[in-house]
Parts: structure tokens; C-alpha cells; sequence
């Protein structure tokens, strides 16, 4: 219970809460006002719930609740406490939040909004917000995807499909964006029970497409700058980054091809605002130098790790 208690008051604690919150309130967005009204049934456990519904007497929020509950033991048992614990809230509040959009503004009045607009529209579907199924679709894909990338990066997620993508990505090492459109694809193919063949394709394409958006905004995310500087003034910038940017930097010994002189090359990965203050603080100092810079996309380990004294790590 102390431990608990602990946690309850650090900023970390505080921070994630607010970043799930906000990652689900997207989430919650895309399926009540793209998903829902145009019955389309991307690879998600939302678009399992819509099959589902419409085969049981049970509301779509209602049906996201069970069956996320079955698969958030799964979670807990297969990946880890911490993000169990974190999906167990996300899943939990993904149907209420979607009442609270409704609530707001309900997904049958914007649809009316646009019947009442010179807004082109697919008059086979009048409960659409878009009034078309690709339109809705591309909406859905890029506001999920979003909300996907948001929870992955802080080892939490939207839940449902989400926990079987987090179990193939951590027992096969496949991209997280790959092991979403594999089980979504799978849960995609259900909606032959309620749709007709173009929606089911149109649910595959933009199930494949969730996965790349989901790589794409993963990378985004996590990218880091991979900084390479030849300076005279080496043990400056040394000083600035490890001081000044808590970064760990490893210093290399190197001779140039022309002068045959020997220099000492910095390397350090920085986030994007740590390059920029870097820059900054070359220019503000005149250090003259020869700077090259790379995009990574991925970093694992100690890095994340913010460096304190004696336990920084090069």
C-alpha cells in the first residue's frame, strides 16, 4: 500500500494519467463519429463490438467494455503489471468517453449538419458524418493512429486489439504497426456477417494502413538526433551537453584524411530541442566546429534515463 501511495505522488504518476487521458479522448473521438455511424468495421475491437452489436441486443460502448475486460487479463498476465495497469484504464474509460463526445455534440446532428451543407454526399449511408466511407475511413485511420502511437510510446494502449498487437510485437519482435494490421486483419474479415464486400475491403485497406500510420507517428515520436562534432573546443561541448543537457556523450579520437592531424569527434543523441540548443549555444559561443547530424528513429535502454550524477552512463 506504501508503494502505491509513492506513486500516487510523483509526476510521472500524474503526467501519464493526463497523456492516457487524452490519447483515449482522441480515440474515443474516431470511433463515435467515423467508425460507428458508417459501420464500418476496421481490424479493432471497436469494429468487433459494432459485428457483435448488431447481432446481440447490446450498445457498441457496452460490448468495448466486455470485451476488453476478457482480453485486459491477458494484458496483465502476458506483458507486464505496468502496462496492464495502464490499458486497464485506458479500456475502461474508451465507452464512457464516447458518451461524453455524444453528449457534446451527437455524431446524428453533424450528420444532419452535413445533409444540410453543399457538402457532396453518399446518400447510401445518411447516419455518416463524412457521407463517405473512405472519407470516414482516412478520418478514423489517422485520429486511431494518433491515439495508438500517443499510448505505445509510455508502454500503455487503447486496449482490445492493441494487448494482442503488444503480445505478438514482444514474443515475435515484429514493428507494433505490423502487429496491429495482423490482428486486425483477422478481426476485419468478422464483418462479412454484417457488410457487404467493398466495406469489408475498405476495413482491410484501412486496416493495413492503421499499422503504417502507427509506425509513422511511433517514429515521429521517438526520433532523436544522432550529433556528430569535430571541435578544438571539444571539452566545452562536453561540459555543455552532459551539464547542461543531462546527455551522455561518448568522445572519439580521429585524424583527419588531409592534415593527418588528430582531432576528437563528440557523439550524442539529443532530442530535437537539445539540437537546437545545442546550435545555440555553438553560435552564441563562436566555437567553431564540423557538425553532422542523422535522424534515429529508435532508441532503447539507459537512454530514457534522465543522467544523475555518478549514475550517468556514456
Amino acid at each position: 500500500m506504501n508503494k502505491v501511495f509513492a506513486l500516487l505522488g510523483t509526476w510521472k504518476f500524474w503526467k501519464e494519467l493526463i497523456i492516457m487521458t487524452v490519447g483515449m479522448f482522441i480515440g474515443a473521438a474516431a470511433v463515435n463519429y467515423f467508425l460507428v455511424p458508417s459501420h464500418l468495421v476496421i481490424g479493432s475491437i471497436s469494429g468487433l463490438s459494432i459485428v457483435l452489436s448488431q447481432l446481440l441486443p447490446i450498445k457498441v460502448s457496452v460490448m468495448i467494455f466486455i470485451i476488453n475486460a476478457i482480453l485486459l487479463l491477458m494484458a496483465w498476465l502476458l506483458i507486464g503489471k505496468e502496462f496492464g495497469a495502464k490499458t486497464v484504464y485506458t479500456a475502461l474509460i474508451l465507452g464512457p468517453l464516447m458518451d461524453v463526445w455524444e453528449a457534446i455534440m451527437p455524431s446524428a446532428k453533424l450528420a444532419e449538419m452535413r445533409l444540410a451543407s453543399d457538402m457532396p454526399i453518399n446518400t447510401a449511408n445518411l447516419s455518416s458524418v463524412m457521407g463517405d466511407p473512405l472519407l470516414d475511413l482516412i478520418c478514423f485511420v489517422l485520429m486511431l493512429s494518433i491515439s495508438q502511437a500517443i499510448l505505445f510510446n509510455i508502454n500503455a494502449s487503447t486496449g482490445g486489439l492493441d494487448i494482442i498487437a503488444k503480445i505478438i510485437n514482444k514474443y515475435t519482435h515484429l514493428d507494433i504497426g505490423f502487429s496491429v494490421t495482423v490482428g486486425g486483419a483477422i478481426i476485419c474479415c468478422t464483418a462479412f456477417l454484417i457488410n457487404p464486400v467493398h466495406l469489408v475491403i475498405i476495413g482491410l485497406v484501412g486496416t493495413w494502413v492503421n499499422g503504417i500510420v502507427v509506425d509513422y507517428f511511433m517514429a515521429s515520436i521517438n526520433q532523436r538526433k544522432r550529433v556528430c562534432v569535430i571541435s578544438e573546443e571539444h571539452e566545452r561541448l562536453r561540459d555543455f551537453i552532459v551539464n547542461k543537457l543531462n546527455r551522455g556523450c561518448s568522445l572519439y579520437k580521429v585524424e583527419g584524411g588531409f592534415s593527418k592531424a588528430e582531432h576528437v569527434e563528440i557523439q550524442s543523441l539529443l532530442t530535437k530541442d537539445e539540437f537546437a540548443a545545442l546550435l545555440e549555444f555553438i553560435r552564441v559561443e563562436k566555437i567553431e566546429h564540423f557538425i553532422t547530424a542523422g535522424n534515429v528513429s529508435e532508441v532503447y535502454g539507459l537512454w530514457h534515463h534522465a543522467r544523475h550524477g555518478r549514475n550517468a552512463k556514456a
